[in-house]
């Protein structure tokens, strides 16, 4: 029969409130006494439980938007809120150096050039080489981007 899950339905429910505030997975973890490796291993064989945490990672920002925009309406303070959203969400909402750029601006510009060395390479295998380079910087750049990562 194998073992019992080591988080069983009422762990994974204190894990999704947990979250639901604003916590990482790893605090959840912490909490529930496991790795958050067992957290995202039982997602992947449990997609019920995959969807609950999506969900409840999702709430935490959705309230705190919401209290910005009736904050906004209402001209309230929102300044909480705002402080919850660029900590939590820093590649979304965290303030940027004016020096420094997004992956998406980086890929942006990265599309510029190839169009330019395409115009100007005229040998067609070395025009592939070239595409196909650029490609993995941009795959590598957008993966940065959901992780989060300063590009």
């Amino acid at each position: 029969m194998g073992r019992p899950p080591i988080l069983n339905e009422a762990k994974q429910r204190e894990i999704c409130a947990i979250l639901a505030v604003g916590c990482s997975r790893a605090t959840a973890a912490q909490y529930v006494g496991c790795h958050p490796d067992t957290i995202r291993n039982t997602a992947l064989r449990d997609d019920a439980f995959a969807e609950a945490l999506g969900q409840a990672e999702s709430k935490h920002e959705v309230r705190h938007l919401t209290f910005i925009n009736k904050a906004a309406e209402e001209g309230r303070y929102w300044r909480a809120a705002a402080w919850a959203l660029e900590r939590r969400f820093p590649s979304r909402y965290g303030r940027r150096r004016g020096d420094l750029f997004t992956a998406e601006q980086v890929s942006h510009v990265l599309g510029q050039f190839a169009g330019v060395i395409l115009e100007e390479v005229p040998d067609e295998m070395q025009r592939e080489r070239i595409l196909s380079r650029l490609s993995d910087v941009t795959s590598r750049l957008q993966r940065a981007a959901a992780r989060g990562d300063d590009a």
